[in-house]
């Protein structure tokens, strides 16, 4: 013989359970649906949340609180000074020039406009430093060994004349292009036999042509 509840009939249960059921289940389906709407809106917000980086070639003139000589020639350093300094909202990193021995870091206290040099590396606080890479041009890589040739070239932000004078030499396969106040007051441009593995170098632009 069957037990049968008190609060239940042969036929299932009381019809005010019956009634809180649907409840239960609407409350779930609402609270899945929200799960599913927070966690749509997160993965939007990092698909379109772009990181920010320096600008290479342009300087933020103005603001500047504090100069600093830079003898590691890179803008990297400057732009961790600026992340460790509280009051830091800006920088800007100026490449040595005939008036200065080394490399300078200027830290500033607002945001001024960027205006586009070829001197300068500058960005904004908490901005990381971008070494474009492609098939014809490393920038801030030596590929130190192999020269045959050096010789002095006019100062040039991209190393386009050390470039061309290895395009226009069979023997050249590759070659490095130093800025001025690096190896030097005037900018230099290496030429080379053979290709040599690229290292990180600050103030050093290269190549492989062949």
């Amino acid at each position: 013989m069957d037990m049968i509840r008190p609060d239940t009939g042969p036929e299932g249960p009381s019809p005010a359970e019956s009634d809180s059921m649907p409840r239960i289940c609407n409350f779930r389906s609402c609270l899945s649906a929200c799960l599913a709407f927070a966690a749509a809106l997160a993965l939007m917000a990092l698909v379109t949340i772009q990181p920010a980086f320096a600008q290479a070639n342009f300087d933020r003139p103005g603001n500047d609180y504090l100069r600093t000589p830079m003898p590691s020639g890179d803008p990297a350093v400057c732009a961790l000074q600026c992340e460790r300094d509280r009051r830091c909202r800006a920088w800007s990193f100026n490449y040595p020039a005939v008036s200065d021995e080394s490399a300078v870091c200027w830290l500033k206290n607002a945001v001024p406009p960027r205006v586009e040099s070829t001197c300068c590396v500058s960005g904004v606080r908490g901005a990381g430093v971008v070494e474009p890479r492609n098939s014809a041009f490393e920038v801030e890589t030596d590929r130190q060994g192999g020269d045959y040739r050096n010789l002095e070239v006019g100062a040039d932000p991209r190393g386009e004349t050390c470039k061309a004078a290895c395009d226009a030499d069979n023997k050249c396969r590759a070659w490095t292009y130093a800025r001025p106040g690096y190896l030097g007051k005037s900018a230099r441009c290496f030429l080379k036999d053979h290709v040599k593995p690229p290292r990180r170098k600050p103030g050093f632009i290269s190549g492989v042509v062949r």
